[in-house]
């Protein structure tokens, strides 16, 4: 009862984080999609241009004030809910996912570190993020904008590598993503939403607006739309083994931002050319790259075999340490193999004392109240039609069990490897 208990709470938590992101979102994709097509030619006294719009059946006629304005209106809607209900959430779902069970999700199979320590330098690290890029911001970066933002990467990129350390790959590019997620709610509430109330002020008592405060506020409302699609992989990143789960996880990320950077700059500036049209096209061919220099190498079956534990003890505890590191195991790496044809029934031995206990119609494990992912293994034509995602997870990127809580081996892995890459056969 528990563990369904859990998996409603975490489904209700991402249903209310995933809503009022899109909302979020999509409002700033909006106002800077609005901003950019505002027709500037001969606008009337006062605005700074406008638009016309058809939508949903009707015509909309939208104008931007240089300012105010003479009067200002009794209802002025005001954007901040969606992002703080967006970072309410997205703690509480990083507190219901990694911090309930951080032997499983967060810490990095193998890691002797305690919860307690996990779990504090998780949630340290999103206020020291935050403070940091606050003090940058207002440093002499605050004016070099370029500068600044490959800084901030930097920064970013190095706390991913750090998380990889001490993490499972999930876990860590959650917590980058939750990092950026603070920054752009502490750009809301401590810097945009300020900046708006006292223009609005200086507007009623008919005094002469602050310069600085809506600079600032125009700086970190541009830091927030470029942040917003790199967050948006790190939210579907679970689904993607071949990126959190590679030695080179950190490397991935820093990767694919760019080319989500890449991609958000041309949507930004195609209003006023299309010079930057190029950055599409790169950033599909980066992740063409991405792909093949992550590809597993198939394993091969002439290789000599990997020794017992019966004949090699510190070879197999080599062995075992290294399938414990579940995480940092390289995917493009070759993977080692066993001797002979691997005969089904021991692959079937290994899948149902490794895997079953959660891959099952019935569960035996008591954090799972049905399949994860709906992904069963009980019977033996289940295994082969799952044969290539086995190969991802539990074979290639090493993933799987979650923190290696069953204990599989390196040279179960490579068993179960070989079977596969000689068709998942089961006579």
């Amino acid at each position: 009862m528990e563990a369904h208990l859990t998996e409603w709470l975490n489904l209700s938590i991402r249903w209310v984080h995933m809503i009022t992101g899109i909302a979020w979102i999509g409002a700033s994709f909006y106002f800077v999609w609005l901003e950019n097509n505002l027709n500037r030619k001969n606008p009337r006294d006062g605005l700074a241009g406008d638009l016309w719009a058809i939508h949903g059946g009707g015509i909309y006629h939208l104008e931007k004030y240089k300012l105010a304005p003479p009067k200002m209106p009794d209802n002025l809607h005001w954007f901040k809910w969606e992002a703080y209900w967006t970072w309410m959430s997205g703690v509480a779902l990083l507190m219901v996912v990694y911090y309930l069970n951080p032997s499983l999700y967060l810490i990095a199979p193998g890691s002797d570190m305690a919860p307690a320590v996990a779990i504090a330098i998780g949630l340290g690290s999103l206020v020291a993020g935050y403070v940091a890029y606050h003090f940058l911001c207002d440093s002499v970066l605050g004016k070099r904008p370029a500068l600044l933002g490959a800084v901030l990467f930097v920064l970013l990129i190095a706390a991913a590598y750090g998380f990889s350390l001490i993490f499972s790959g999930r876990a860590a590019y959650l917590h980058v993503g939750a990092i950026i997620g603070t920054i752009m709610v502490g750009n809301v509430f401590f810097t945009i939403m300020p900046a708006q109330r006292a223009l609005v002020k200086a507007i009623e008592d008919n005094t002469i607006p602050d310069p600085s405060l809506p600079a600032k506020g125009l700086l970190r409302s541009r830091h927030n739309n470029y942040f917003t699609l790199p967050v948006l992989f790190i939210m579907i990143s679970n689904h993607f083994p071949s990126t959190y789960g590679s030695q080179y996880s950190w490397l991935i990320l820093a990767g694919i931002a760019i080319f989500a950077v890449l991609v958000r700059h041309y949507f930004n500036t195609r209003h006023d050319s299309n010079k930057f049209a190029w950055t599409l096209p790169a950033a599909a061919l980066g992740m063409i790259c991405l792909a093949y220099v992550t590809s597993p190498m198939r394993p091969t079956t002439n290789a000599t075999p990997v020794a017992s534990q019966a004949s090699q003890p510190a070879a197999t505890v080599a062995m075992v340490e290294q399938a414990s590191e579940a995480t940092q195991a390289p995917a493009q790496t070759e993977t080692p193999t066993a001797a002979g044809n691997p005969d089904f029934t021991k692959v079937n031995s290994v899948i149902q004392e490794r895997c079953s206990v959660c891959h099952s119609a019935t569960p035996s494990s008591p954090m799972f109240s049905a399949a994860p992912a709906g992904l069963m293994l009980d019977t033996p034509q289940q295994i082969q039609q799952q044969a290539a995602k086995i190969q991802a997870q539990a074979v290639a990127s090493q993933v799987m069990p979650l923190g290696n809580i069953t204990q599989m081996t390196q040279e179960e892995r490579n068993l179960i490897g070989v079977w596969i890459a000689q068709g998942a056969k089961l006579d």
